[in-house]
């Protein structure tokens, strides 16, 4: 475990923008008597726009097995908010590019910080390494 200085590969993808809860992209509606979740407009933008970006970062194919995430989100203004909600978009957004699918992620460190001038999230993503006990 560690922080991005920490990874061997040193794949590092940033998404320019301040960073979007679950609450901002996702909706609920209720069809046939169940509810629904869905994305919003504004969400599917943010998403092609987040994959564009990992498009033109991440060289080379997938990543396979267990991988590790480290998510750095830097905020604008000093708002307090869970950060456990500004996951999933970008997750969902290097599925199929960086890496074959999000259930890989074995660990995945969240941390706050902040940027006025420049907020943004900066991803550092890499394969586990496991070492064997004999």
């Amino acid at each position: 475990m560690g922080s991005m200085a920490g990874l061997i590969g040193g794949n590092k993808i940033i998404f320019s923008g301040e960073p979007k809860s679950t609450q901002h992209i996702y909706r609920s509606a209720c069809r046939g008597g169940f509810a629904q979740l869905y994305m919003t407009a504004e969400g599917k933008a943010l998403k092609e726009q987040y994959q564009w970006e990992a498009r033109s970062q991440w060289k080379g194919p997938p990543l396979s097995g267990d991988i590790e995430v480290h998510i750095t989100f830097y905020f604008g203004t000093k708002r307090r908010a869970d950060l456990d909600n500004f996951n999933k978009l970008a997750l969902d957004a290097l599925t199929g590019i960086v890496y074959e699918d999000d259930s890989q992620i074995a660990e995945l460190t969240l941390k706050r910080a902040y940027a006025p001038k420049k907020p943004r999230i900066e991803m550092a993503i890499d394969s586990m390494r496991y070492i064997e006990c004999s």
